[in-house]
């Protein structure tokens, strides 16, 4: 049974989610507070954490705890759900490594079509390892049973959401995706600004390793795309 930790300080909205997300066969433990919930993520990592941004009197310490959740894992699922829509909040909650930004106005069956999501994305993870299951496009190799990214033959941290937009790009290198395809290509159900979002934090991680490195790139109004001009012959 799949764990989901709710952190949220409002007690209905929280008793809501719960509620909710046991109907449907989920472990749910929820918090009020940024402490209480770090304390229980360092004794036991949830499978996936939904986290509210302002948590009582600390207007930003979902972002805080964002953080702190990424450093005790780099792949557990973070989905921020706030009632703060604007772009300054979204982006800052992606660029801290949550694979996900809604807002509380969504309809809760879209909500757990999120979750779904990410969890059918996480499975891959417990399969065996087969080399014929790599992408290799120059000094990237992607092994998409491990759910693992390498440059240069170092491993980079990614979330789940990120590991398969780079997978959508590389395995389709040199064709243009729009955000629809990357959306479809990797089996998510995230806006066209999240998708943007991600896009930055990736390429920060590959630069962030090899300030060299120019393999994604934006085509103004069409999409993204990986380039191969700079591969070397196999």
């Amino acid at each position: 049974m799949k764990r989901i930790a709710i952190v949220e300080d409002e007690k209905n909205i929280r008793e809501n989610y719960t509620d909710l997300m046991s109907k449907h066969g989920y472990l749910v433990s929820s918090y009020e507070n940024r402490q209480d919930a770090l304390r229980a993520f360092e004794v036991r990592l949830p499978d996936l954490a939904i986290i509210d941004i302002g948590l009582g009197n600390e207007y930003d310490g979902g972002f805080l705890l964002c953080q702190s959740l990424r450093l005790l894992s780099a792949t557990v699922p973070i989905i921020f759900l706030t009632a703060r829509d604007n772009d300054f909040d979204s982006i800052s909650g992606l660029r801290l490594g949550a694979d996900d930004y809604l807002t509380k106005d969504i309809g809760l069956e879209h909500l757990m079509v999120r979750i779904s999501a990410l969890f059918r994305r996480i499975e891959c993870r417990q399969q065996p390892s087969e080399h014929h299951n790599r992408v290799m496009r120059g000094l990237l190799t992607i092994d998409s049973d491990r759910m693992q990214i390498f440059w240069a033959e170092q491993l980079l941290d990614f979330t789940i959401t990120e590991f398969w937009i780079v997978h959508a790009l590389a395995n389709r290198a040199g064709i243009v995706r729009n955000r629809q395809q990357l959306m479809q290509d990797a089996n998510m159900v995230v806006d066209d600004n999240t998708i943007t979002s991600h896009i930055k934090r990736i390429r920060k991680k590959f630069v962030h390793l090899d300030p060299h490195f120019n393999e994604i790139s934006a085509i103004y109004g069409m999409g993204y795309r990986w380039d191969i001009s700079t591969e070397k012959p196999l």
